[in-house]
């Protein structure tokens, strides 16, 4: 119980940690550098669902339950896209621009963390010893450039730094509640701990194909981004490795 708790609370918090960035920005973040943080988290998530969360499903629960949970995962990440707004980036060379007001950005990002947490907590139910601490690792590190780009939307709604800041980091905090009601539920019912796995790797390689890749290849990066892409892959396949 403890470490999941700690575990969640740091992957959530990673989302101020990648705004904090925004006190101290004097102009906008680079499409360049941009694109390269959204490859290299798209590397890193695609790592730790293919040769984490899926293997595990697999083994735990059959090729069936894997099956069932990778769809549930990719059709509940469709659904929140389908009815929840959320940041679409313009693909300018001349910086990020946000068409969205505030309050449905704020209340869309809350709400797309939902998933991420739930991911954090079923791995904690796993069997296998740091699953939990290896994706909450690689949605915190998904964590990271999301709150940076949600507090340099809001500041560039004329809201202040500093609230942009604490603003972006309250949006990851609802993933340490789905994360211990996910953990609570796979704890108890261990049938579902395959499910919740392969849910968990959906969900991610849902955000990775539909989201970072395509939004990391529209400025004409597309080199840079696929290095970082690669680097993000072998760095989680390391970790995964080394633990």
């Amino acid at each position: 119980m403890k470490e999941v708790l700690i575990g969640s609370i740091l992957s959530a918090l990673s989302t101020g940690l990648g705004a904090l960035p925004i006190l101290l920005l004097q102009n906008s973040l680079t499409h360049r550098w941009r694109d390269i943080l959204l490859a290299f988290t798209a590397g890193i998530m695609t790592a730790a669902s293919t040769m984490s969360l899926i293997p595990e499903a697999l083994q735990s629960g059959g090729f069936t339950a894997l099956a069932i949970g990778l769809m549930l995962g990719v059709v509940t990440l469709t659904l929140l896209e389908q009815n929840i707004p959320h940041i679409d980036l313009e693909h300018s060379k001349k910086g990020i621009q946000f068409d969205e007001k505030a309050m449905l950005i704020i209340a869309a990002i809350t709400l797309h963390n939902l998933p991420e947490g739930l991911s954090v907590g079923v791995s904690y139910a796993s069997d296998t010893a740091n699953t939990g601490n290896l994706i909450a690792l690689a949605i915190g590190l998904q964590n990271a450039p999301e709150g940076f780009l949600v507090a340099l939307f809001l500041v560039q709604q004329n809201i202040t730094k500093l609230k942009a800041f604490l603003i972006a980091t309250l949006t990851g905090t609802v993933e340490i509640f789905t994360s211990l009601l996910g953990f609570y539920l796979t704890s108890y019912i261990s049938s579902l701990v395959s499910y919740g796995l392969s849910f968990a790797a959906g969900a991610m390689l849902f955000i990775i194909y539909k989201e970072l890749i395509p939004e990391s290849h529209g400025d004409g990066n597309e080199r840079f981004a696929t290095y970082s892409f690669i680097i993000g892959l072998l760095f989680m396949i390391f970790l995964i490795n080394l633990f």
